[in-house]
């Protein structure tokens, strides 16, 4: 099925302290296949070099735009990229999280080949050991 390249995605992210992560988690969205995307990113009152790495990622891709508030947690950060968002369709990712290449691609094509009105994948999660596990939906 054809997807148009047209249809804008927004990708909204919590942030909270996340330097450690945050360089693997925003390269893993700016070079989707999937590229009109627009990256919400909402920096829950940091305290260590997060909003540097933003202000350096939002100079070299214009889709990062960047809101700041006292932290307040991810459920009223969330609620910002929402009043923020332009797009119809909504994505949410954490800080810490890695999206796969293709991933807002395919999660838009099932969602119209379906035509439904939330998706869901499965994750992929590394315990302290670097061992890795799939969370399956539904299980």
């Amino acid at each position: 099925m054809y997807i148009s390249k047209k249809i804008l995605i927004s990708i909204i992210i919590p942030i909270y302290n996340a330097e450690k992560h945050l360089n693997r988690c925003l390269n893993s969205i700016i070079n989707q296949s999937h590229e009109n995307i627009e990256i919400l990113c909402i920096n829950d009152g940091s305290q260590d070099g997060s909003h540097d790495i933003l202000k350096q990622y939002s100079h070299k891709d214009n889709r990062i735009k960047i809101f700041t508030q006292k932290n307040l947690g991810p459920a009223t950060a969330r609620n910002i990229g929402l009043k923020n968002a332009k797009a119809e369709y909504i994505m949410f990712c954490d800080a810490d999280d890695k999206f796969e290449y293709n991933m807002c691609e395919e999660l838009l094509g099932n969602l119209i080949k379906q035509d439904v009105d939330v998706v869901m994948c499965n994750t992929i999660s590394h315990n302290k050991k670097g061992e890795s596990y799939i969370n399956r939906i539904g299980s």
